[in-house]
């Protein structure tokens, strides 16, 4: 039987702790490495919902992708909605963990899955990782990726296909959308920290979320391209694969352990 700790040393195998970025917090949020683990959720984000819903069909642990805590607590207060996650969490026995930044750089981690998805090819980040890990060198890792298309498309076009490949109803675009583009850059969740080395580079478009008006601007000014397709779109994505990488190294473990995608979650954000 697998435990707490088993599960905490797998995920570090596919999203090693060193990627991380300094202000992270991955790694177990609440719980004990000495928990038996038989049923894991694995979700984006440690929501009140999701862990009161994990609880409720007696999940031993969630992996989420955004952490619980980004900053130390001055107390655990039951009636806030992250006191009610501890207590609900440590209630039922629980483990919650956390895989952000350092899966965002990991090889098959969220930028690769995201890049590969759009149709990118011939894939290195945008800032590579200055740690050395287990992967072998042809398996590239750090902060977003830059690839190139099978052919070159409009920005127009581009902005279709992802809208197709990723099931959007609606991607916001910047720039000539007549213009021909052919390398592409990636930024899971939040891109804007990644702008300017993007306009440093020679990829034509940049695909990201939560990007700003001014960030807009700078990509026009620059003559390039811009697509934000969202935050929750481009995170979520990973979850299916990661499930499923976490299962092969279960079963060569020989760990009888279910592992599924938590079924709840949506993007908060509605297109009306």
């Amino acid at each position: 039987m697998a435990c707490v700790a088993d599960i905490i040393q797998a995920m570090e195998y596919l999203a090693p702790p060193c990627l991380a970025e300094e202000w992270d917090n991955c790694g177990l949020q609440v719980g004990s490495r000495q928990w038996a683990v038989r049923r894991i959720w694995i979700a984006l984000d440690p929501l009140t919902s999701v862990v009161q819903a994990a609880a409720t069909e007696k999940i031993d642990m969630v992996i989420t992708h955004h952490p619980l805590f980004f900053q130390p607590l001055r107390t655990i207060d039951a009636d806030t909605p992250v006191g009610r996650i501890i207590e609900t969490a440590l209630s039922a026995r629980m483990a919650l963990y956390a895989a952000h930044t350092n899966l965002d750089s990991a090889f098959q981690g969220v930028n690769d899955v995201l890049a590969q998805a759009i149709g990118l090819r011939d894939l290195r980040p945008m800032i590579p990782a200055e740690c050395a890990t287990h992967k072998k060198n042809d398996q590239p890792e750090g902060l977003g990726r830059v690839g190139r298309l099978g052919e070159p498309v409009s920005l127009a076009a581009l902005a279709e296909q992802i809208k197709t490949r990723l099931k959007l109803p609606v991607v916001k675009v910047a720039g000539d959308l007549s213009r021909i583009v052919e390398y592409v850059a990636v930024c899971s969740g939040s891109g804007g920290s990644l702008l300017e080395t993007f306009l440093d580079m020679p990829a034509q478009v940049y695909v990201s979320g939560d990007l700003r008006y001014h960030d807009a601007r700078s990509v026009e000014d620059a003559d390039r391209g811009l697509i934000d397709i969202g935050h929750f779109c481009s995170e979520h994505i990973v979850l299916d694969p990661l499930a499923e990488r976490l299962r092969d190294l279960a079963r060569e473990k020989g760990w009888r352990v279910s592992i599924e995608t938590c079924p709840l979650e949506r993007d908060p954000f509605a297109s009306l």
